[in-house]
């Protein structure tokens, strides 16, 4: 044989078909011709079998590309349509005939046949050496079948690693899509989509509608095709229960008829669920949360590839995204708290209020919570009940709020503006008398300064405009600081400075006037009082005060 004889177009990991072996040259050479059954050339082949027998049937067993040279035809309708159904009834895969001893044309007997039970009926109208199309068609085969069991053999290997190694559910469904081509997608059971590895497609493409479109694909106690969208779906349990299920979806241009998966894709997601499983005993933290923690880092840092994406990710998680607003609030609990014990509390508690909600750990001490409102609910009253929630556990606590956003776009802004709050505010500084959280309108001067005290700018300012004064008062032991501090919080009053300070008027008169040589300032001036005003707020502030 040549190595063009050999040659199969065949994709690996898919079986050998009657368009594949027609294709091949050392059938080619016989100028075949589909007459009946050409939707059906799409059948795997599981042999090749040659026959001049009057009942071929009684020795098939369902996948057989049968050769024949018409001999054995029997002469009348009736025996050629009962030679056809026991060929279509034992699952032969086609019918080859060769037109070149007893025919010059198919039979019509022959075709009506074929064509009522569906058998691809493939005619021949050059002599073709059977023995050598068996030996090449059954090389490909063994050889199909070998490469299967490597490339199985690889599956199995790379998920032991994976479970070796302790990966968790992001790992193992990552290594699947990458095996499989496909998108993987991995549930609970009551249809979140805890999570998502796109191959080929979007998330959005995967997760749009999820909850029903999963609900319209039955359950499954073994891996299978279930639903109108032909999925391939299997169990997940943990602790001999089911928790959910792993969903390998066809690819966007393959309708659920066509054979979209192959073996292969079944030992995958086979072993994609028992690796989940394992991996479900050994990872103490619940997947939900995970779930929610990752995607609240998403949000938060802007990762998704698409803000569709993004929605519909969240979408899937049981968070409505349209007609909402959304409120980004940061917990910062003491270093001493159980972080991760407070985080299931705030879940708990959301939910059992009914308020849409992602909950997840964004540091070691720091909780983020998105919250999901109706635009017509006061998003402060929502807050409010979410901080006293949190401050029960855990008292110490302290909770930011960013402003509203009107869409997921637009959360990373508020969990921007909450981080900037928490920076400037603390369990130290005092709430308003209404509130037990803050907000941007808490953040005044003083505590902008503070927020923004490792800025090398602001550290500079501060320096250039009171440096020469402190450094007075350290050489002469002098406090003309305080002088300044009274003077300027007394908005320039000097009675009040020296009554707030202690000293008498000339005295104050008299340190001023040293004040201003030093500095080279007017304090008569209001623009420049301003600016040393600022400065002294950012020197407390450096000063941790």
């Amino acid at each position: 044989m040549s190595e063009n004889q050999r040659r199969a177009p065949v994709p690996a990991g898919r079986p050998l078909t009657v368009a594949d072996v027609l294709a091949l040259p050392v059938l080619a050479g016989g100028d075949p011709r589909v007459v009946t059954g050409r939707d059906h050339t799409d059948r795997p082949v599981r042999w090749v079998h040659i026959t001049e027998l009057t009942d071929p049937a009684s020795f098939l067993k369902g996948g057989e590309l049968v050769l024949t040279t018409g001999m054995p035809l029997p002469d009348d309708p009736a025996g050629v349509r009962r030679y056809v159904d026991e060929l279509a009834d034992v699952g032969a895969a086609a019918l080859v005939i060769e037109l070149v001893r007893r025919y010059h044309r198919p039979p019509d007997a022959l075709v009506h046949a074929c064509r009522s039970r569906g058998l691809p009926l493939v005619t021949l109208a050059k002599d073709v050496n059977f023995l050598e199309v068996t030996q090449v068609v059954h090389t490909l085969i063994l050889g199909s079948q070998a490469d299967v069991m490597r490339r199985t053999q690889r599956v199995h290997e790379a998920f032991t690693a994976l479970t070796l190694r302790g990966a968790g559910p992001e790992d193992v469904l990552r290594a699947a899509a990458e095996m499989s081509g496909h998108t993987v997608v991995l549930e609970n059971l009551v249809h979140r989509a805890m999570v998502c590895a796109p191959s080929g497609s979007t998330t959005e493409a995967a997760l749009t509608d999820w909850e029903r479109r999963s609900r319209a694909t039955p359950p499954a106690d073994h891996t299978g095709l279930r639903g109108p969208e032909g999925w391939l779906v299997a169990p997940v349990e943990y602790q001999g229960e089911g928790w959910g299920r792993v969903a390998m979806l066809p690819g966007p241009s393959g309708p659920a008829a066509s054979p979209v998966f192959g073996p292969e894709d079944v030992t995958v997601l086979d072993r994609t669920a028992m690796a989940l499983t394992i991996a479900r005993l050994t990872h103490p933290t619940p997947w939900e949360r995970t779930a929610h923690r990752n995607a609240l880092r998403d949000l938060v840092e802007q990762r998704h590839r698409s803000p569709a994406d993004a929605c519909a990710r969240v979408a899937a998680l049981g968070l409505p995204t349209e007609h909402t607003r959304f409120v980004a609030v940061l917990v910062d609990v003491p270093a001493a708290a159980d972080t991760a014990r407070i985080e299931v509390h705030l879940a708990e508690e959301l939910s059992a209020t009914g308020a849409p909600a992602l909950v997840g750990l964004l540091g070691p001490t720091r909780l983020g919570v998105l919250l999901a409102l109706r635009p017509s609910r006061p998003w402060r009253q929502a807050v409010e009940r979410l901080s006293r929630t949190a401050l029960g556990p855990a008292p110490g606590t302290t909770v930011c709020a960013g402003s509203p956003a009107t869409d997921l776009a637009d959360v990373a802004r508020s969990f921007r503006e909450a981080a900037r709050v928490a920076e400037a505010t603390g369990p130290e500084q005092p709430l308003p008398p209404d509130r037990s959280f803050h907000e941007r309108s808490d953040i005044g001067l003083r505590r902008l300064l503070f927020a923004l005290r490792d800025d090398t700018r602001v550290q500079e300012y501060a320096e250039r405009q009171l440096g020469r004064l402190l450094d007075h008062d350290a050489r002469h032991g002098t406090d003309l600081l305080t002088t300044l501090r009274g003077y300027l919080d007394a908005a320039g009053n000097k009675t009040v400075a020296a009554r707030a300070i202690g000293v008498s008027r000339e005295t104050v008169y008299q340190r001023l006037r040293t004040i201003e040589r030093l500095l080279g300032r007017d304090l008569e001036s209001g623009e420049q009082r301003t600016e040393l005003h600022v400065a002294l707020q950012a020197f407390d502030s450096l000063r941790g005060r």
